[in-house]
């Protein structure tokens, strides 16, 4: 039969063409579907760009407020962050903060609008913070990419607002660092009375050191500065840190030497890996090792027991692998306990001793506590005198501490009963 022919009966059969038709339509939907997704992928990569910001990232937080501002007043699907902060006064405020829940947003920025993403896997967690994980992603229409810069930016500004004025503290957590607590209302720098000239010295040299990054880097010497503050416990060395830190609109890495499980390696990351703009500091350094020479009895006390050791803990403050636009602060009780290496130039660039009050140092003290008394010069100088002849040293905390005690009292009742000030 020519072929014509049998074309013919073929198409003349009804269950054929149904057939025919039938895979036609679906040969062409396939043909549709495919082009479809192709063209849909191909205009996302031509036309499109995405952000990803994972929460391990620095910015995840600032990102996540920046959405908060621009799409939770406008969304239905929230979820909510409660805070709490302790005032001056002792009153703790409860504040809840909207975010935008897991799900998809629309933003209007500039003009455009931009689709956020916000998941969380349910499968997944981040091992540091005990958290599931979660990423927000930004997708919006053309290729420039600085819409994203300006966007990273503008989160950031508004997240360094949310802070301005505010100290905050840090601590080691696992491989990096954590806010701990809420940024706190810097104490001022006068508030924290040393013996004379203390800490006017301190704060010149640091702003020094600030201020001439470039001096450093054009001689060939690291750019760190390390401080050794040292002296009886209670006479003011930490809290001067903090109230330099807070003059100096800079955070506080609060490092732990004698933590269980710290090891040199982590120990140097933590110190090349600090915030920005903060003041490592290593508090009672004496307590964390013994000297080259410590007795076998005071090596066996930390048998079992993982902790940093001293040519580790050198490493990390002037090895090969240090960090630069560093500065440190060390403290000690006991300076005689530290080994020669630790202390040396280059480490310790600056020590200071912060002993047991001077007279000079409890009269403005004295000064300081009791603004609104009259006649306040002379009652100073009178306790202040009257204190120091006793020849009992005493710190700074313990005459803060009768101050308190005595607060509401007469000048009169102040001075006589001075002998407190070794009881409280």
């Amino acid at each position: 039969m020519p072929l014509n022919d049998l074309l013919s009966t073929l198409g003349d059969n009804p269950y054929f063409g149904a057939g025919f038709g039938l895979f036609g339509l679906g040969l062409g939907a396939a043909v549709l579907r495919k082009g479809a997704s192709a063209g849909l992928v191909l205009f996302r990569r031509n036309f499109m760009m995405t952000l990803e910001v994972p929460c391990r990232d620095k910015s995840y937080q600032w990102v996540l407020l920046w959405v908060t501002q621009k799409a939770a007043k406008r969304t239905q699907h929230l979820s909510v962050e409660t805070t709490f902060e302790q005032m001056d006064t002792g009153r703790v405020n409860t504040t809840y903060h909207f975010l935008p829940s897991i799900g998809v947003h629309l933003i209007e920025y500039n003009g455009k609008y931009i689709q956020v993403t916000r998941t969380r896997e349910q499968q997944s967690l981040d091992l540091h913070a005990g958290v599931p994980w979660e990423n927000v992603v930004l997708t919006a229409f053309g290729t420039n990419k600085s819409l994203f810069t300006n966007i990273l930016e503008e989160a950031r500004q508004m997240a360094l607002k949310t802070l301005e004025g505010r100290t905050i503290v840090y601590t080691a957590l696992g491989s990096e660092w954590r806010p701990f607590g809420h940024p706190q209302k810097p104490r001022p720098l006068t508030s924290v009375v040393l013996d004379d000239g203390i800490s006017e010295r301190i704060l010149k040299d640091v702003q020094k050191f600030i201020s001439k990054p470039y001096w450093y880097i054009e001689r060939g010497i690291p750019y760190r500065r390390g401080y050794l503050l040292h002296g009886p416990p209670g006479c003011g060395k930490t809290s001067f840190i903090k109230a330099l830190a807070g003059e100096l609109q800079f955070g506080v890495c609060l490092l732990n030497l004698s933590e269980r499980g710290l090891t040199d390696d982590r120990l140097n990351y933590l110190m090349t890996a600090a915030p920005q703009n903060t003041i490592i500091l290593l508090e009672d350094v004496d307590a964390a090792f013994g000297g080259r020479h410590e007795s076998k009895q005071v090596a066996s006390a930390y048998d079992g027991l993982s902790r940093v050791t001293l040519s580790g803990l050198l490493n990390a403050l002037d090895g090969a692998a240090s960090s630069e636009a560093r500065i440190l602060f060390m403290t000690t009780n006991y300076i005689e306990r530290l080994d020669a290496a630790l202390i040396r130039p280059g480490r310790v660039d600056s020590k200071e001793y912060i002993g047991h009050c001077s007279q000079s140092q409890i009269e403005r003290m004295y000064n300081r506590f009791f603004l609104e008394n009259s006649n306040n010069e002379k009652y100073a100088k009178e306790f202040a005198e009257t204190v120091f002849k006793t020849g009992k040293p005493a710190s700074a905390a313990q005459i803060q501490g009768y101050f308190m005690l005595f607060e509401d009292s007469s000048p009169s009742e102040l001075i006589k009963n001075y002998n407190l000030i070794w009881d409280t």
